[in-house]
């Protein structure tokens, strides 16, 4: 069984790359990073969707291109090794994954389209506050018509034109959608760890809003969309992890000490070789993911969970050794190894902790054993 990239994938890897090498450098992630007042790179998110990649997912009769989810895979590990500071997961993942598994024909026909044009920034509304989402303990309610309750963080909650939002239904949970623009929403900028992806707090109050999917299937539609994330962002996980030990190993190669590379250390080697060996496991799971999110295999909750925490472990592994191979370089605000590490810390909590993702895992081996 081959579980790499076909060629033509291959070749829009290629292509997203030389782009994004071109319009989204470290400066352009600074640009987020050092103005409050700025949620989200404007001129980048305007090219991505001209370039198509918010519909390689998407059907043609929705606008979009039609590819399929191991395309979006491809784009979103281009999209982590630059950290693109737009708010393409919560878009492109969430938000439309969400549509896919829930909405109606209607609800697809009238949202989809923005999404490819990039004029509507969709975002998921399911954390309540500390500890992890728990659809039978929901404090927001909706009646079947208007929404009431509060979201806390929301990523990218604060620029999305759209939620939707995993909220309490008599005695069950359900999808729905709302417009972030209607009465009764209001919206709180939240400080995080990386300024580059923001969060919000959305509170709701008698905001009009309409189901996705059936009544009470929230928390089945809710686990499986984290399924579908977790490979997407683990997907994203591995290209930071990848950049990070680009980094490094070039930094090694070009920096002296006592007359010689420091990449001559053994110290540093090792420090390297571990870096290789976590991000090559992590691709290995991600590749596994990649095939049971494209098939729609059984296996998917376990190929998530297993993609999810191999990726997590390698980017925070390797943003962390590029800073410290970086030496006192590492650690200022100047040298770009920082971005990375903070891009790691926020997407290993996105969509769940490694907690959740381990306890997921151990269930799913559990589950096929006794099969």
């Amino acid at each position: 069984m081959n579980f790499d990239f076909s060629e033509d994938q291959n070749f829009l890897r290629e292509q997203a790359r030389r782009f994004l090498e071109a319009e989204c450098t470290s400066a352009v992630v600074r640009e987020v990073l050092n103005d409050d007042a700025r949620a989200f790179h404007e001129p980048l998110w305007a090219k991505v969707a001209e370039m198509g990649w918010l519909g390689v997912a998407i059907p043609e009769a929705h606008g979009g291109l039609g590819l399929g989810q191991l395309e979006l895979c491809v784009i979103a590990e281009e999209l982590g090794r630059v950290v693109a500071p737009i708010p393409f997961s919560s878009t492109a993942y969430y938000f439309t994954e969400a549509l896919k598994l829930a909405g109606s024909p209607g609800q697809q026909a009238a949202m989809l389209p923005g999404v490819v044009a990039g004029t509507t920034i969709g975002c998921y509304a399911a954390s309540e506050g500390p500890g992890e989402v728990d659809p039978a303990r929901l404090s927001t309610v909706f009646d079947g018509s208007v929404l009431k309750g509060v979201k806390i963080p929301v990523a990218d909650g604060d620029i999305a034109t759209h939620a939707i939002v995993l909220a309490r239904e008599g005695g069950s949970a359900s999808l729905v959608l709302v417009a972030l623009d209607s009465a009764g929403v209001h919206r709180r900028v939240l400080k995080t760890l990386d300024p580059t992806r923001s969060h919000a707090e959305v509170s709701f109050d008698g905001a009009k809003a309409e189901r996705l999917g059936p009544v009470g299937h929230g928390a089945r539609l809710h686990d499986q969309l984290m399924d579908r994330v977790a490979v997407l962002l683990a997907f994203e996980q591995l290209g930071g992890a990848s950049r990070a030990l680009e980094t490094a190993t070039a930094y090694a190669k070009e920096r002296y000490a006592f007359g010689r590379p420091i990449g001559g250390n053994q110290a540093i080697k090792h420090k390297l070789a571990d870096m290789y060996v976590k991000n090559e496991i992590a691709r290995s799971n991600c590749f596994y993911g990649a095939w049971a999110l494209s098939t729609d295999a059984a296996e998917l909750p376990e190929a998530a969970a297993a993609s999810r925490l191999a990726a997590s472990e390698a980017y925070w592994f390797a943003s962390k050794e590029n800073i410290q191979t970086h030496g006192g370089m590492g650690f200022t605000w100047e040298v770009d190894c920082h971005l990375h590490y903070r891009r790691a810390k926020l997407l290993a909590v996105q969509a769940g902790s490694p907690k959740l993702w381990k306890e997921k895992l151990v269930r799913a081996l559990e589950a096929r054993n006794a099969a």
